[in-house]
């Protein structure tokens, strides 16, 4: 049985600020409320509650524009959203060592399958709704050796599971920043991960 590695979504597999500069834009025309889209999105990862809540929502009002953020996703920010660089490849090339691949995301559920749909990333498992340690349910219960993602949290839920925490600075976290908090190597981009893989993980025998 081949090797399981984990990834992050937004700004590891995929791109969607534009898109969701739009719907955080949107969600406050329609609320009155000042929700920044562009800081929203220059800065993902967290929770959307635990945004919404920095942006000094009232508490009430919170399950209403979750739910509502939610409903306007797939019209506005699928669509825009772009794979970053060397995603596909990566995905491919644990699949073509014998592994399997799960997407851990505290994006909810449901939107992140949109993702994978749109761009054609075909993974084994998705887990949605989960942050920073959080992940480590989902990449224990999985059998994930390696994780990879662009925030802080996404190296911490790597090392509360006892995966190889593996960052890339793709998303708003500085290299350094993300060696500090314990990654075990840092790309550029997802283009340096098959040589990375090939080099550290050996394929499934045949059979």
């Amino acid at each position: 049985m081949g090797i399981t590695v984990g990834f992050d979504l937004d700004m590891t597999l995929i791109d969607p600020r534009p898109g969701m500069v739009a719907a955080m834009d949107a969600l406050a025309e329609e609320s009155g409320l000042a929700l920044d889209g562009e800081h929203f999105a220059a800065n993902l990862g967290p929770p959307l509650d635990a945004v919404l809540r920095g942006f000094e929502a009232p508490e009430e009002r919170i399950p209403e524009l979750v739910a509502r953020f939610r409903a306007l996703y797939p019209g506005i920010v699928v669509p825009s959203t772009v794979a970053l660089p060397g995603a596909a490849a990566a995905l491919d090339a644990v699949r073509a060592a014998g592994g399997s691949t799960i997407v851990v995301t505290g994006k909810y559920g449901p939107n992140a399958a949109l993702h994978l749909e749109a761009l054609g990333f075909e993974v084994d498992t998705l887990v949605g709704e989960l942050w920073s340690t959080e992940k480590a349910a989902a990449l224990i219960e999985h059998g994930a050796s390696v994780y990879v993602g662009d925030h802080l949290g996404d190296v911490r839920g790597a090392l509360a599971a006892d995966a190889v925490p593996v960052g890339v600075t793709t998303g708003p976290c500085e290299r350094a920043e993300l060696v500090d908090a314990g990654a075990r190597v840092v790309f550029d981009s997802l283009e340096e991960f098959p040589g990375w893989f090939a080099e550290n993980f050996h394929p499934a025998p045949a059979g």
